[in-house]
């Protein structure tokens, strides 16, 4: 049987290429990998080729040590690959199929994934609800950064490209729909946007320009984009965003400039909890900046969507409360103006 490599983590600011065993269709012990979920039987899986895959801001959480992550844990939850191998109980796919792997790894037996609720799957990981692969606290389920990864639940978990040959010319396109497009997507669904909103989207990485580009596709009126970065900042008005450069001052004043009030509609934090300040504070880690700024440029009745990953563990915080996740939010704030908040 065919050997594999991956890239694992070897510790803060560390990754090398491994030499692993071929997967097999039973989850192995390894970094990561609950005791309970160790031998766990995957009749329902499948062995996929990675075709391609991508690097996300959380896999680079993981590699500044900024979570609990144990070494040797093969990383990355972004996998487009093509199947060549299948378990007994697959009945939709087939060897040699080109598919798609949502990050959230996920049953779609548990209430929660009857519930469309599939990111907090209750059978997948024995610590906590739900799981990913190649994740921190998430099961243990191997990372596709990977010549080869397994995929369980296959017929629920791989989304079939019906047409090989198109799906191949534009691979690395549709790697983008295991996490960075769709994760964009949900953050302006659960902010509640729609045709002729005003949206502030807080940061322009991957998340953040996929957020962007899903709030046009919502219909948004205005979609303002805020960051530090003046590359990022330029290719979000390269597709016809406003844009905020949060190391001149509060956001909200610039807004104010763009829309004559200043506020939005619906607001988008696509940071997470490596935030930095505003203005003069820029270049200072604080990690509730964007959510109480949020919370206070959004409309009284608004709704804030979180994709930007928050963590129970961070062990290079900047303070002893943000260590397991605990932040100085102004949650008063949020709730004299009566706002929705989603996570996840």
């Amino acid at each position: 049987m065919a050997g594999n490599k991956a890239v694992v983590y070897t510790g803060p600011g560390k990754v090398e290429v491994a030499d692993l065993d071929y997967p097999r269709l039973e989850l192995q012990d390894g970094p990561g990998v609950h005791p309970s979920n160790v031998g766990r039987k995957t009749p329902h899986g499948v062995v996929l080729r990675t075709v391609s895959t991508n690097i996300c801001g959380s896999d680079q959480h993981m590699v500044r040590g900024r979570t609990t992550a144990p070494e040797g844990l093969v990383l990355s939850h972004e996998i487009t690959g093509e199947v060549v191998e299948k378990g007994p109980d697959v009945e939709f796919l087939e060897v040699g199929d080109i598919v798609s792997v949502p990050f959230n790894t996920a049953c779609g037996r548990c209430r929660n994934c009857k519930e469309g609720k599939t990111g907090i799957c209750l059978t997948v990981n024995p610590d906590r609800p739900g799981s990913a692969y190649g994740y921190v606290d998430m099961g243990g389920w191997t990372g596709g950064q990977a010549e080869y990864v397994m995929i369980p639940y296959a017929d629920f978990n791989c989304l079939r490209f019906p047409d090989r040959d198109q799906a191949l010319t534009k691979i690395r396109d549709l790697t983008m729909l295991s996490d960075i497009f769709p994760t964009g997507y949900h953050g302006c669904v659960t902010a509640g946007v729609g045709t002729g909103s005003t949206v502030y989207v807080a940061g322009a990485g991957p998340v953040g320009l996929a957020a962007a580009a899903s709030a046009h596709l919502l219909g948004a009126a205005v979609v303002i984009v805020g960051d530090l970065n003046a590359d990022r900042l330029a290719q979000a008005e390269s597709f016809g965003c406003e844009t905020v450069d949060v190391s001149q001052g509060d956001p909200k004043d610039q807004i104010e400039q763009i829309l004559g009030v200043p506020e939005v509609d619906c607001g988008v934090d696509a940071v997470g909890f490596e935030a930095r300040g505003h203005g003069k504070d820029a270049q200072t880690e604080a990690p509730a900046t964007v959510l109480n700024s949020l919370m206070d440029i959004t409309r009284a009745g608004g709704a804030l969507g979180i994709p930007g990953l928050y963590v129970t563990g961070d062990p290079g915080a900047a303070d002893e409360a943000a260590k397991t996740g605990s932040l100085s939010i102004r949650l008063g704030l949020g709730w004299a103006k009566s706002h929705a908040f989603t996570t996840g």
